[in-house]
């Protein structure tokens, strides 16, 4: 009864969607009205970062039965977005007409599901985790196509897509989809079958839901508690690894029934997402809202009110969305040094290159792994497995194998520079699965 009750106002008063270039000098100002309902913000949040766009300033009111938003947005280059296919699918995904026929998704980089295995881990983190799963899945003869990896207060969470190393579809054989479960759970628990101190999850599927990896990821670590590690000691700047700590503080106007949250961080791509899933993952309606992110620093105040009509209820609630909300706001932060690797996608390519940083002494803090047109592109944030800064000559070293084009360094203090005499085909023949690296006096032992 309620699915049709919001059909049919969605019929009566379809969505307003109004793209404005002129208004503003910098930015692209985009409005949306429509009939409010419990997770909308999200939806809209979604769609824009979905297209890589930043949102440099926004303003939420959606208090009673309608749904009002203005979004000032630029493209990841700091310009108005101009593109026609990009606006018109703003229009169509937000507006009346949502229709699957027209879908330019390829064209602008967000891909359709395609036919692959899910894999879902969370577990403890240690150095060299990623590494030993990739082995697994490749003597699995499992092809890892896309993947995203995060890790935060020693717990990890993944979401592999994978693929039949013959077939190049989905892995369907049930028991081969309960050998891979298991061993993966194995390498989850460090070897033990007995180890209990952090129950590990695998869940192995042979088809997508509709929730989104980086959705999923956050709600994996919810319920693995990583929430759990924040002390909320005022005045605290970082955290015991010596990370800046985001400014949250949530507060009640009694008079009004609402709770306010204000939060206060360095700014970072898909920001406003995080907080704005948090809130609605906890069941949190967002009245109104207003979003400052055109400096270095983000501001956002939300007023919000639990989905029962109640503002925050007590002093342990009101800790737990404290807690919440910085664990969300810190998951994406990218740590360490930043890797990316381009070259033709093979079976054991993620397992190689993971085992290379391994065996270098680097930990990966997070990991994103695509595969497009048969290209791997991959992007990987690490440190060295000590806790000290990465050294450039562990990088020249790891580079020298894999291939100066085909790895390169972004950001860091870092710099190396390319050999004028270097292969590209080193890597991709695979020269290192028939030789030891030890031989090659590169790897520490």
């Amino acid at each position: 009864m309620d699915d049709e009750i919001a059909k049919f106002i969605r019929r009566v008063n379809p969505p307003r969607v109004v793209i404005d270039n002129e208004v503003c000098k910098n930015v692209t100002v985009i409005k949306v009205d429509s009939a409010n309902k419990h997770g909308i913000l999200l939806e809209v949040v979604q769609v824009l970062t979905d297209l890589n766009l930043t949102i440099k300033k926004a303003y939420i009111s959606s208090d009673g039965g309608w749904f009002m938003d203005v979004f000032n947005v630029t493209d990841q280059d700091g310009n108005k977005v101009t593109d026609e296919i990009v606006l018109g699918y703003i229009r169509k995904s937000l507006g009346p007409d949502d229709s699957s026929c027209y879908s330019p998704r390829s064209t602008i980089g967000v891909k359709q599901s395609v036919d692959f295995t899910v894999i879902e881990l969370t577990g403890t983190d240690r150095p060299g985790l990623l590494s030993e799963l990739c082995a697994v899945l490749t003597d699995l003869q499992c092809n890892v196509v896309n993947a995203e990896i995060w890790t935060h207060r020693a717990k990890a969470a993944a979401v592999l897509q994978v693929t039949d190393e013959e077939t190049c579809s989905a892995v369907t054989d049930l028991e081969r989809l309960s050998q891979i479960r298991k061993l993966l759970g194995y390498v989850l628990t460090g070897g033990s079958r007995s180890r209990r101190s952090c129950e590990p999850k695998t869940t192995v599927s042979s088809s997508l839901d509709e929730t989104y990896a980086d959705r999923k990821l956050h709600q994996l670590m919810f319920a693995d508690r990583d929430y759990d590690e924040w002390e909320n000691n005022v005045g605290d700047d970082e955290d015991k690894s010596g990370r800046v700590v985001p400014d949250v503080d949530v507060s009640n106007l009694h008079d009004l029934d609402y709770s306010v949250v204000m939060i206060r961080c360095k700014d970072r791509p898909k920001l406003l997402f995080d907080t704005v899933f948090t809130l609605t993952d906890m069941k949190y309606g967002v009245s109104h809202a207003s979003i400052d992110a055109q400096g270095p620093e983000a501001y956002q105040e939300y007023y919000i009110r639990h989905t029962d009509g109640s503002p925050v209820k007590s002093e342990a609630e009101r800790q737990r969305v404290i807690k919440c909300l910085k664990a969300a706001i810190q998951r994406r932060v990218s740590e360490g040094l930043k890797l990316e690797l381009c070259t033709s996608d093979r079976v054991g390519l993620l397992s190689d290159v993971t085992r290379i940083f391994r065996e270098n002494s680097l930990t990966v803090t997070r990991a994103e792994v695509k595969t497009k047109g048969g290209k791997a592109l991959n992007t990987f944030y690490v440190k060295d497995a000590s806790g000290y800064k990465v050294d450039a000559k562990t990088i020249d070293a790891i580079r020298e194998v894999i291939g100066q084009t085909i790895l390169q360094v972004k950001g860091g203090n870092t710099e190396v520079k390319p050999s004028s005499q270097e292969s590209q085909t080193r890597f991709l023949f695979g020269v290192f699965k028939s030789r030891s690296f030890v031989n090659f006096g590169l790897i520490r032992s």
